[in-house]
């Protein structure tokens, strides 16, 4: 990790973000188990690198649409996570009061267009605001986040032709974390398991003439770096870009996955990639801060997340009455 020529507050900045988004996702998981959270939770633990190093490169009016593994971008575009834990927790004090849910929390003040249970669900809406943008020349971008099993529907590659011909200023940025579902993405030498024939997906940019690059998304830095040159060609040429970023998610597809699709030996492969324990150290032996400043870090965010949580708890449910307020204009059905 080369950090010599980012400034020491973007860098902490990383690691306290990466480390909410992990604490969070932690809490979200016992809360779950606890019977605290309805619904389904999709955890983003062992990805916070991409959502953190892909935010640090964004300006605060940017837009972003993400998915059904969705907190972590969130966290990291500057979401307030008391209204996330209340949202999640279907309390009326919640982001979109408590009627969106673990995946569908959206908050258009910090460019969070929405987050989409259904997989490539958001491509249209970014794509749409990129042409906003451009149209109404704002100056701002678009990141599109999808797994690589976003990559496979056909609305993923519709939204990068017409992002290529009209020259939008957009981001189609692939987490792949190896498993579509319970689908191992690239399977080791005699699997028959398969989504796709390509491994590196930055390559695909080339079918529409735009470019593309595949890098480790489990270093914020080469994601940051990545990220940052693709936002300079979008908002300076209007030129799109695919950022294809390796990572892998520490959990199962969902809480309380079976996880039958994999092995121990694989779960600990992946948690030795773990970007968090990686970063840190990076930090340290390159004299940017001490251990014990890190430690102190953690403590807050500790505080932070068993504060949020209270406050959701003490939040009131929403009136049933409510139920078709914001979702059908208050037209009764």
């Amino acid at each position: 990790m080369v950090m010599k020529k980012i400034p020491k507050e973007k860098l902490l900045w990383m690691y306290r973000t990466m480390v909410k988004i992990r604490k969070f996702e932690e809490k979200a998981d016992e809360l779950f188990l606890g019977g605290e959270l309805p619904g389904f939770v999709h955890l983003y633990i062992g990805q916070e690198a991409t959502a953190t190093g892909c935010m640090a490169a964004l300006e605060p009016g940017d837009y972003i649409t993400s998915n059904h593994r969705g907190h972590g971008h969130l966290i990291a575009k500057g979401g307030d996570i008391k209204k996330m834990f209340a949202e999640i927790m279907g309390k009326e004090t919640g982001y979109c009061k408590g009627k969106g849910g673990s995946m569908h929390i959206a908050n258009f003040s910090l460019g969070i267009l929405g987050a989409f249970g259904i997989v490539g669900g958001g491509v249209g809406v970014g794509v749409g605001a990129a042409l906003a943008s451009k149209l109404k020349k704002e100056g701002r971008i678009s990141v599109i986040f999808g797994g690589d099993g976003a990559f496979v529907q056909g609305i993923f590659h519709e939204g990068m032709n017409l992002a290529a011909v009209w020259n939008l200023p957009v981001i189609f940025l692939i987490e792949d974390n190896g498993f579509s579902e319970g689908t191992v993405s690239w399977p080791k030498p005699g699997d028959p398991r398969k989504t796709r024939n390509i491994k590196n997906l930055g390559e695909i940019g080339r079918a529409y003439g735009i470019p593309g690059v595949t890098i480790d998304g489990n270093d914020p830095i080469a994601v940051y770096e990545a990220v940052r040159e693709a936002t300079q060609r979008a908002r300076l040429e209007g030129v799109p870009s695919v950022v294809h970023c390796l990572t892998c998610r520490q959990r199962g597809h969902y809480v309380g996955d079976p996880e039958l699709y994999r092995n121990e030996k694989d779960i600990e492969e992946c948690i030795k990639r773990d970007p968090i324990p990686r970063f840190r150290k990076a930090l340290v032996e390159s004299g940017i801060i001490k251990e014990q400043e890190l430690t102190k870090i953690d403590e807050e965010i500790t505080k932070e997340i068993e504060e949020a949580v209270k406050f959701a708890r003490e939040s009131p449910s929403p009136d049933p009455k409510e139920a078709y307020i914001d979702v059908s204009d208050g037209v009764e059905v």
